[in-house]
C-alpha cells in the first residue's frame, strides 16, 4: 500500500510541541482520553446498529482492551467501536477543527499552575494528543464497519505523520504508544505496570459501562479491570464524592470538581433516573453559536445521544450529566423526541429541579451560590426571555448590581425589602458598564431621595426587562425611560408651575429640535445635570437598537425626548435669554449643543461631532 506523508495542521504542529514538553505534572490523563474516546466509539456503534438495519458490524462482544508488551515497551488501547474512515482520520486527528484552538494555545502556554491546566485539554476535544506527553511515536490502526479496508496512521509528533490504507485491520481502532522511558523527575510513570494501569482505570473509568479487559502477567487471561457499574444506578449512600467528581470529569472533559450534584429518581407510569452536575466554572464556548449542551440520553443504561437539546433549555446549556429512561425506543431520533411528551414531561422536571437546587444553595451555600452566578447569571437570565412558565423560579435566583452596595449583588426579594414605604417600583437603568450608569444624570433624583437602583449591564438585561412585567407585585421601571415620579404633592404642584412658566420655551425647542428629538419637557430626575435625554415608556432603549442592527435588523431611528433641569443655571438662563431675546438665532445653536452634551453624558454618539465641534468653539469664542 502507498505510504502517505502530511503535515499538520499549525496549530496542531503547535500542539503536539506543548504537549510533547507539557507543563501538565499528571500524565496519566493520557489513558483516561483513550479510554473515553474508546468508550464513545462503542456506543456509537451500537447507536448505528439500531439505526441502520442494513450496517455489516459485529456487536456480540463490545469492549476495551488494554494491552501490555514490556520488552518492546508498548501501550495499545483497543477497541471494537465504530473506528475510523481515511477521511475521518485525516480531518480528526491532522487537523484541529474545533473553534478556539488560538485561545487554547495561548491559555495553555500562559497557564503556570498545573492543576489549573490539567482541565485545558478536555475542553477542547483533544485528548488524543495528549498520548505524545508519553509516547515518542503513537500508531494508529482503524477501521469503519461500512469500509472494506482500515487505515494505518503513525506520528512522532514533530510535525508530519504517514498514513496509509491497510487490508487486514478488524473493526474499530487500535491506539499503540510507543513509550518513553519512565522518569521520576519528569513525572513520568512506568506505564508498562498494569498496576499503574489497573489504578488508573479504576480511578478514571471504573464507572464505563463497557467492559475494560487487562491482562495481567506474561500468560495472563484478560481479566475486566472496571465495575461498570452505572453511579446513577447505584445507592446514594454508596457513591462517594470522589466518584461523583471522576464521573463529572468523564462526561464534561472539565478536570474542576462540580459545583453541585443533583440526583433524580422518578418511578410510577414512567421511570427516569439523572445524575446532573453544576459546573464550578464556565465553559469558553458557553457564549459561542456552536457550543453543545451536556445532557447525554441513555435507554435502560444503553448510551442512545450526546447533548440531548431536548432534556435542557438553551438557558442551562452548561449542566452536564446524565438521563437514563426506561420506556423509551432504542432508536429514538432527535425529530421524535421533540414531539415525545413523555421526554418534554422529562424536561419540565428536570428545569424545575436545576432551579430549586440553586434556591437551596442560595440559603445553605451562599459561597457557592455567589460562583454559581458570577459564571452562569448572564446565561441564566435568557430564560426569563422564553422560559415564561419558570420566570418567577428564575427571578427568585436572580442576582443583580446595584446602588444599595458596590461591592455585593443583591436579590430581588432583598430589593423589595428595602424599598421606601410608597415606593411602587423597582427601579433599574441598563448600561455598557457600572461606570456608565453609576455617572448617569438619570440617577441624580433618585440617589438624592435615596431609592436603590439596580444597575443592569449584561446584554441579556436590555431584552428582559422588557418582557418581565415585575416581581412580587412590583413593577419593573427603567429611570431612563418614560416619566419618573418621586415628588411630594407639594413638589408636584411646584413642578406644575415651572411646566406653565416653560411652556413657551419647550415648544419652540421641541420645533427646534424636531429632527432629532420628539419631544422636549421638564425633568423631575435631575438635580446637578443641565439635560439628559430619555426614551418613551415602550421605546427600544439607544443599546438594543444597535444590537437589532447589529443582527442585520432594519429599524425606523427612534426619536428620543429631551429633559431639561429646571433649576440649573445654564437652563435657567436659557429661560430667560428666550424671554428677552427676539433674535434666537444663536440659542437655537445654545440648544444644540445642549441636546448634544446630554446625549454624551450617557454614553451616547452624536450624530455630526464636527458640527458639535464648531459649534462649540464658537460658543466658547463669544465667552472671551
Amino acid at each position: 500500500m502507498d505510504v502517505e506523508t502530511r503535515e499538520f495542521q499549525s496549530e496542531a504542529r503547535q500542539l503536539l510541541q506543548l504537549m510533547i514538553h507539557s507543563i501538565y505534572s499528571n500524565k496519566d490523563t493520557f489513558l483516561r482520553e483513550l479510554v473515553s474516546n474508546a468508550s464513545d466509539a462503542l456506543d456509537k456503534l451500537r447507536l448505528e446498529t439500531f439505526r441502520d438495519k442494513d450496517l455489516v458490524a459485529d456487536t456480540s462482544d463490545l469492549h476495551i482492551a488494554i494491552e501490555v508488551d514490556a520488552d518492546q515497551r508498548t501501550l495499545t488501547v483497543r477497541d471494537n467501536g465504530i473506528g475510523m474512515t481515511h477521511d475521518d482520520v485525516v480531518n480528526l486527528i491532522g487537523t484541529i477543527a474545533k473553534s478556539g484552538t488560538a485561545e487554547f494555545l495561548d491559555r495553555l502556554k500562559q497557564t503556570q499552575d498545573a492543576a489549573a491546566s490539567q482541565d485545558l485539554i478536555g475542553q477542547f476535544g483533544i485528548g488524543f494528543y495528549s498520548t505524545f506527553m508519553v509516547a515518542d511515536k503513537v500508531t494508529l490502526v482503524t477501521r469503519h464497519p461500512r469500509s472494506t479496508e482500515g487505515v494505518r496512521w503513525e506520528s512522532t509528533g514533530e510535525g508530519t505523520y504517514t498514513i496509509e490504507d491497510v487490508a487486514d485491520a478488524p473493526q474499530g481502532t487500535a491506539v499503540t504508544l510507543h513509550l518513553k522511558p519512565a522518569d521520576a523527575e519528569d513525572h513520568l510513570p512506568d506505564y508498562t505496570s498494569t498496576a499503574k494501569l489497573r489504578e488508573i482505570v479504576k480511578r478514571y473509568a471504573d464507572f464505563i459501562t463497557w467492559p475494560i479487559r487487562m491482562a495481567e502477567g506474561d500468560e495472563g487471561e484478560p481479566q475486566v479491570v472496571n465495575s461498570r457499574k452505572a453511579l446513577w444506578a447505584r445507592p446514594a449512600s454508596e457513591v462517594t464524592e470522589d466518584e461523583y467528581a471522576e464521573f463529572y470529569r468523564h462526561v464534561s472533559h472539565d478536570w474542576n470538581k462540580p459545583l453541585e450534584t443533583i440526583r433524580m429518581q422518578a418511578e410510577g407510569t414512567f421511570e427516569y433516573q439523572a445524575l446532573l452536575f453544576i459546573p464550578s466554572q464556565a465553559p469558553l464556548d458557553l457564549f459561542m453559536r456552536e457550543r453543545k449542551r451536556g445532557v447525554q440520553l441513555y435507554v435502560k443504561r444503553v448510551f442512545i445521544m450526546d447533548d440531548c437539546e431536548e432534556l435542557m433549555p438553551e438557558y442551562l446549556r452548561f449542566v452536564k450529566g446524565v438521563v437514563d429512561a426506561q420506556d423509551l425506543s432504542l432508536n429514538v431520533s432527535r425529530e421524535i423526541l421533540q414531539q415525545d411528551r413523555q421526554i418534554q414531561l422529562m424536561r419540565r422536571r428536570l428545569v424545575k429541579k436545576v432551579l430549586s437546587t440553586v434556591k437551596t444553595m442560595m440559603t445553605e451555600k451562599p459561597e457557592d451560590y455567589e460562583t454559581f452566578w458570577r459564571e452562569f447569571g448572564a446565561a441564566v437570565k435568557e430564560g426569563l426571555v422564553g422560559d415564561f412558565e419558570n420566570r418567577d423560579a428564575i427571578l427568585g435566583i436572580a442576582s443583580f448590581d446595584s446602588t444599595h452596595d458596590a461591592e455585593r449583588k443583591t436579590t430581588l426579594a432583598q430589593y423589595v425589602e428595602r424599598m421606601k414605604e410608597d415606593q411602587e417600583h423597582i427601579y433599574y437603568m441598563t448600561g455598557d458598564s457600572r461606570a456608565t450608569v453609576e455617572n448617569s444624570p438619570h440617577l441624580e433624583a433618585l440617589r438624592a431621595k435615596g431609592f436603590e437602583v439596580l444597575v443592569l449591564t449584561d446584554p441579556i438585561d436590555e431584552m428582559w426587562v422588557e418582557s418581565v412585567p415585575g416581581f412580587e407585585g412590583k413593577q419593573f421601571q427603567s429611570i431612563a425611560k418614560g416619566q419618573v415620579d418621586l415628588g411630594t404633592d407639594e413638589e408636584k404642584a411646584e413642578v406644575e408651575q415651572r411646566r406653565q412658566d416653560f411652556a413657551d420655551l419647550l415648544a419652540w425647542m421641541t420645533e427646534a429640535l424636531s429632527e432629532k428629538v420628539k419631544e422636549v419637557r421638564l425633568s423631575t430626575r435631575l438635580t446637578t445635570s443641565p439635560a439628559c435625554v430619555v426614551g418613551d415608556a415602550h421605546d427600544l432603549t439607544p443599546t438594543l437598537e444597535k444590537m437589532y442592527r447589529a443582527m442585520g435588523q432594519e429599524l425606523p431611528p427612534v426619536k428620543r425626548i429631551l429633559e431639561l433641569n429646571p433649576t440649573h443655571p445654564l437652563v435657567e438662563g436659557l429661560h430667560k435669554a428666550f424671554a428677552e431675546r427676539e433674535d434666537r438665532s444663536e440659542l437655537a445653536g445654545t440648544v444644540e449643543l445642549l441636546h448634544g452634551t446630554a446625549l454624551l453624558a450617557e454614553g451616547g454618539e452624536l450624530a455630526d461631532p464636527a458640527r458639535f465641534s464648531r459649534l462649540l468653539a464658537e460658543h466658547l469664542q463669544r465667552t472671551l
